[in-house]
Order: structure tokens, then sequence, then C-alpha cells
């Protein structure tokens, strides 16, 4: 007996679509990032860990070094990322208001041409570093679990808080002033 063409070709475009979705080797970050949920985390100040040194090539082409002694926020992006990129204003707004607070990106899984255009369409005015490996370095005390993520570091240099996902106008600058107030 035949098979009702409807049949067969359902069958055809079910194995087309679960062809597509099978990880056929290669991905795009855009894929396989984890999106946080704004989730706010702080280190009582007793319990903070050194950040680790930032320094090294940014996205304009210059070497920059973070010199602790200023409360700093690190903001890990890619430009591929939603979030990331809704995220953007927010900070260079903050950037604004807090000159006293050193703003910094770092830029992860992503082409440094593509991000540098980002940069310059936003006009971001902090420096971001093009070296992901410097996330190495916060696994101790509060590592990027997603992307984006925002670090806080106090005046010390120690690791004060994060924001796992996008940050809020609210959410971050209530952290800066916190911080700056210790």
């Amino acid at each position: 007996m035949r098979k009702p063409i409807y049949v067969i070709v359902f069958a055809l475009i079910s194995a087309i679509s679960l062809t597509a979705c099978g990880g056929g080797g290669s991905s795009t970050p855009e894929e396989s990032f984890i999106e946080g949920s704004g989730a706010v985390t702080r280190i009582d100040s007793a319990k903070r860990k050194a950040a680790p040194a930032l320094s090294g090539m940014t996205l304009s082409g210059k070497t920059f070094i973070f010199n602790p002694g200023q409360v700093a926020v690190v903001n890990v992006w890619a430009s591929w990322c939603s979030p990331c990129r809704a995220e953007i204003p927010t900070l260079i707004e903050l950037s604004k208001q807090y000159p006293d607070v050193q703003f910094m990106g770092i830029l992860t899984r992503d082409n440094p041409a593509t991000a540098e255009a980002f940069a310059r369409r936003f006009a971001i005015p902090y420096p971001t570093f093009i070296d992901d490996s410097l996330l190495i370095g916060f696994k101790g005390s509060l590592p990027a679990n997603a992307i984006p993520s925002t670090v806080l570091i106090d005046k010390s240099g120690n690791v004060a808080a994060r924001i796992s996902g996008e940050v809020t106008l609210t959410s971050l600058s209530k952290l800066i002033r916190e911080i700056e107030e210790e």
C-alpha cells in the first residue's frame, strides 16, 4: 500500500528540520550564550577577593592599564548579544554621570572589527579590552557567568558585586553609590 503524499512530505520536512537543529560541529556565539536574569550579587567587604590585573589592548588599538584606587565597572559584552546592545546606552549614560568611576569593557566571543564598528557607532567613551582571557581572573570571586555581565570593583581593587545579565539605570547606579560610599 502506498503512503499518501502528505505523509511523505511531512516526514521529509521533519527530517530537514531536525537536521538543521543538530550540532553540525560549529555554532555561532549567539546560539550558545547564556543570558543572565539581571540578578545582583554583592560581596561583604570582609569577604572580597582581589580583582585580576586589567590591562591590555583595547578596541581602539591602544593599551590600557587599570590602576585600582577608584571604583570600577567592568562590563562583559559582545556586539551580537541583544541584551548587550540594549544596555549600552545605560552604561554610556552612567559613565558620564559618574566621571570618578572607571568604566571598562571586556569583549568576549566576538570579532574585534565588528565590535569596534559597534563601539564607534554608539560612541562608547570607555576602553574595551579585546582579550577575553582577562575573564579567567574573576574565577575565584564573581565570574562573568552570562553575557552580558557587569562586575564592580571597589577602591581597594577587590571584586565587590556583579550584575548577571542586562544592567538597568537603577540597579547599577545604586551599586555604584553604595560602593563609592564605603
